[in-house]
């Protein structure tokens, strides 16, 4: 990518995807969210999503992130701008290109780390849309912004793994169409820290494992995610070929989903924080106050132009991340993406905020997609690391830097 311009692809897929957006899944949203209120304990995608995907298949819009043969597809720099194309309806839209969280960040890691026999069995059809998978990380019971402290036991016995313990936020899990868990645990507790963990696949109907519930995001159920899931594994017993990577590499293998997904899920916000000043300046070119539009109004135009003012610069910081890693792995980009991590869901929050405050009491009810998007931007200043650890681990960084020119007193 030459400086500040896209690729002459991803200009394509960019017009190709917007054109998608508008014809299809933007008019889809009402049907969506009728198709869902008819079926209120229905846990996952809408009837609707079936033909928006096959329509993204004839558009050749799908798996954008990765080949059908999982091999790299776009580099993160050129996927950045699609992906957040598809954050102006997250609740549709990365589903219906194939390109949703979990999923993304487990194929990620079966494409890296899997065995023949594991890409063929689940990567291949994860890859075709034919199921849905989870992420079984986080645990109810300690701080796991520290992954040091989850604790579910991996027990080896014989030829099996045997997993006991509790996780939630499992996004996904409560999907019919969710076939496999991707779960960590400690295999072994007596090694050095950073070598305890590993990723173990676990079939969703495996004996002992049971789904108990899902957890609200400030209200919102996320049926259409599929949920987010508590799960109890009881002695779940599964193979030990469902290994996935090497024993008590488990933070090195999560690696290869959290690196990039944190990049799918800025990009996805700033394309939130887009619709959420589409939304809030056509509200002010049409809401009529004191005998004028609230556009004419220095406060609402302030608010606007503050609202571009920081997108365009929490973009910036997307790419600029997206970029390193891309050249220097996710190593060298970490402190970029943990900057990023902190800008963007504060941002993007404040935005949708504005927002809220030009529509009014219309801006807190379910009439416009404003309470939701917030409650997406809210949720990721905690996922993926809460802000928090993030600037921890900028603020170490900076106090050990060294400094190329010295500042000097007179």
């Amino acid at each position: 990518m030459e400086l500040f311009e896209y690729s002459p692809e991803v200009k394509d897929l960019q017009s190709r995807l917007t054109a998608f957006m508008q014809e299809r899944v933007l008019p889809a949203e009402h049907i969506a969210a009728e198709q869902l209120a008819s079926k209120p304990s229905w846990w996952g995608a809408p009837p609707v999503m079936a033909e928006l995907k096959a329509s993204a298949k004839r558009r050749g819009l799908w798996n954008l992130f990765l080949s059908a043969s999982g091999e790299a597809g776009l580099t993160n720099l050129e996927y950045a701008p699609l992906a957040e194309l598809t954050g102006w309806s997250p609740t549709i839209a990365p589903e219906a290109v194939n390109c949703s969280p979990p999923d993304t960040g487990n194929m990620e890691m079966l494409a890296r780390y899997g065995t023949e026999e594991q890409k063929q069995r689940w990567l291949a059809p994860l890859l075709d849309g034919e199921f849905r998978s989870c992420f079984s990380m986080t645990e109810p019971d300690v701080a796991s912004s520290d992954a040091n402290n989850v604790g579910l036991e991996i027990a080896e016995e014989g030829d099996e793994w045997v997993l006991t313990g509790r996780k939630w936020w499992s996004t996904a899990a409560l999907r019919e169409d969710n076939r496999v868990a991707m779960v960590m645990g400690i295999t072994d507790p007596d090694a050095p820290v950073g070598s305890r963990h590993s990723i173990v696949l676990v079939p969703m109907d495996t004996a002992g494992l049971t789904v108990v519930r899902s957890t609200s995001v400030l209200g919102f159920d996320d049926r259409h995610e599929g949920g987010h899931g508590e799960i109890v594994y009881d002695k779940v017993r599964v193979p030990k070929s469902n290994l996935l990577g090497q024993r008590g590499n488990g933070f090195v293998v999560a690696q290869a989903r959290l690196g990039p997904g944190r990049i799918h899920h800025w990009s996805r916000l700033v394309g939130m924080a887009e619709r959420a000043i589409a939304l809030m300046t056509e509200r002010a070119r049409t809401r009529v106050a004191f005998g004028h539009p609230l556009a004419d109004e220095g406060v609402v135009q302030a608010t606007v132009a503050d609202a571009r003012i920081a997108v365009d610069a929490a973009r910036l910081m997307v790419l600029r991340a997206a970029w390193r890693m891309d050249a220097e792995g996710a190593k060298a980009a970490r402190h970029d993406i943990a900057a990023a991590k902190v800008l963007v869901p504060l941002t993007v929050k404040r935005i949708i905020d504005d927002a809220i405050q030009i529509f009014g009491a219309a801006g807190l009810s379910a009439d416009t997609p404003l309470a939701m998007l917030y409650s997406q931007a809210r949720f990721l200043q905690i996922a993926d690391g809460p802000d928090q650890v993030h600037r921890r681990s900028l603020a170490r960084a900076e106090f050990a830097a060294t400094r190329t020119l010295a500042e000097t007193r007179g």
